[in-house]
């Protein structure tokens, strides 16, 4: 296999740093062609120092100042850039083989959507660029998924278990989900979570916006849009389901009762390896499963009482049009207010359903469209009263 030069939109965050443990474990396969970071200039400096991209960039010019003071020509030629506008340029007109965008929120969809318009190949963390733009990005796809490969733990299974199994029809995909740190709690104690416990995930070291997701399964219901363009099935062909365990990632019945799963024990790592390779398969130091040891694989229903988000999500992606750009750009300001001690828990769900009902934009789905739709969201949940 000949070096795969990788662009890395988000190299500072968790997706980020563990894509550059993998090309730091295999120089002769990877390449960094970029890096980019919204604003930890500390540790975007090492890892320019380390890997010397042809480009960066930083999210604002006083941070570019800062981030070229730390690099005090440890890098000389690496071109240092700032903005947002940057990193759609780059990834529009950079010379590179894979896109890997771990970027958070509605940012990633204008660098997937460059990426693909180019031709280039994206392994894709973002989920919203699928959640709020899967119906413009069909346009730019190849035949299947060819060109945007799924960096998620469970779309990544998916497409593992799809292989080999062109031409057969799909009678249903399960997304399995940890169920979070309240898969148990009761339900009149929700009120009272602080973002301290909502953080301490039982399987998974993620982001803290990802893992309030995950607390509230919002993260499943942006898993089945995504399914939803990636697979293009129905609705009721997708379904999310509770494995406390978190060691099958999801499965696929096909239509004579037959189902695959993909296993291993929880590590982003694998998926982040698969999408750069794929479909090819390279080692990878991460522990084996020991089915001597494994004692247990349980599953449970969702209870939409207890996620809410999830249900809203489902509601959202049924209705179609702009309800899906809607649902993450409220649930992403309802996230952050609740990182802050804004409002409560049970405060979340109800500004994305306040915010389902309030905005509803009258017009063709553009990228314009879908910019203006996000920031009337942003506003009305930013400043709505829970």
């Amino acid at each position: 296999m000949s070096s795969i030069n990788v662009l890395l939109l988000g190299s500072t965050g968790s997706i980020g740093t563990q894509t550059l443990d993998i090309i730091r474990a295999n120089p002769d396969k990877f390449r960094v062609s970029g890096l980019t970071a919204n604003s930890n200039c500390t540790l975007l400096a090492e890892q320019i120092a380390e890997f010397r991209p042809p480009v960066a960039v930083i999210a604002s010019e006083d941070k570019r100042a800062e981030l070229i003071e730390k690099l005090a020509g440890r890098s000389p030629q690496t071109q240092i850039l700032s903005g947002y506008d940057s990193v759609v340029d780059i990834s529009r007109e950079l010379s590179y083989d894979v896109l890997l965008n771990a970027l958070v929120g509605f940012s990633g969809f204008r660098p997937t959507t460059e990426a693909l318009k180019a031709g280039r190949k994206v392994a894709l963390a973002n989920k919203e660029s699928l959640v709020v733009g899967g119906e413009l990005l069909q346009k730019y796809t190849k035949d299947g998924i060819s060109n945007l490969i799924p960096v998620d733990s469970e779309h990544s299974a998916i497409l593992q278990c799809l292989i080999g199994e062109e031409g057969n029809a799909i009678e249903k995909l399960l997304i399995t989900a940890s169920g979070g740190p309240f898969r148990t709690l009761p339900l009149d104690q929700m009120a009272g979570i602080t973002p301290e416990r909502a953080l301490k995930h039982p399987n998974w070291s993620m982001g803290a916006k990802i893992t309030i997701d995950s607390a509230t399964m919002m993260n499943k219901g942006l898993e089945i849009i995504e399914a939803y363009w990636l697979y293009h099935l129905p609705l009721h062909k997708i379904q999310a389901v509770i494995h406390p365990q978190s060691i099958i990632h999801s499965m696929v019945t096909f239509e004579d009762g037959s189902t695959k799963a993909q296993m291993g024990y929880p590590d982003m790592k694998v998926p982040i390896q698969y999408a750069l390779t794929w479909p090819a398969r390279i080692p990878l130091e991460t522990p084996r499963m020991d089915f001597s040891t494994l004692r247990e694989l349980t599953f449970e229903e969702v209870d939409f009482a207890r996620y809410p988000c999830l249900k809203l999500a489902l509601e959202a992606i049924d209705s179609g049009g702009f309800a899906p750009a809607v649902l993450n750009a409220a649930n992403e300001i309802a996230v952050h207010r609740f990182l802050n001690r804004e409002i409560p828990y049970i405060g979340i769900p109800k500004i994305v359903s306040e915010a389902l009902l309030s905005v509803q934009p009258d017009s063709d789905i553009t990228m314009e469209a879908l910019v203006a739709a996000d920031e009337e969201t942003r506003a009305f949940a930013a400043q709505l009263s829970i």
